[in-house]
């Protein structure tokens, strides 16, 4: 029985930290319309993953894209999708709206 409750104890001390590890994420928010992103510049820390929230609140789709992060995603018109970054080295990745690529433009900063 004893032996049982240590294995119970671990899994559930497992999955508290696991759970904590995802909960200390940072996040942040991007938000398209008039097809420009908001903020232009996102500052996020250094060597940490972080979760992008992008928000396309124009009546078109816009696609996400950074060869510097070498990410690539269409974020349907009034929908929110979420990228993945990181963990970053310090400096400027940028990143644009591949369909508006004169207006949307953008730069994560990570320090």
């Amino acid at each position: 029985m004893t032996r049982l409750r240590f294995l119970v104890l671990t899994l559930l001390s497992a999955s508290v930290m696991a759970v904590s590890a995802l909960a200390a994420e940072p996040q942040v928010l991007l938000v398209i319309k008039n097809h420009q992103f908001a903020p232009a510049e996102l500052k996020v820390p250094a060597g940490q993953r972080v979760k992008l929230l992008v928000h396309n609140q124009d009546t078109t789709p816009e696609e996400f894209e950074s060869h510097d992060l070498n990410r690539e995603k269409v974020i349907p018109a009034g929908s929110t999708a979420t990228i993945f970054i990181g963990p970053l080295k310090p400096g400027r990745y940028s990143f644009v709206g591949e369909f508006h690529e004169t207006s949307a433009k953008g730069v994560v900063i990570a320090e």
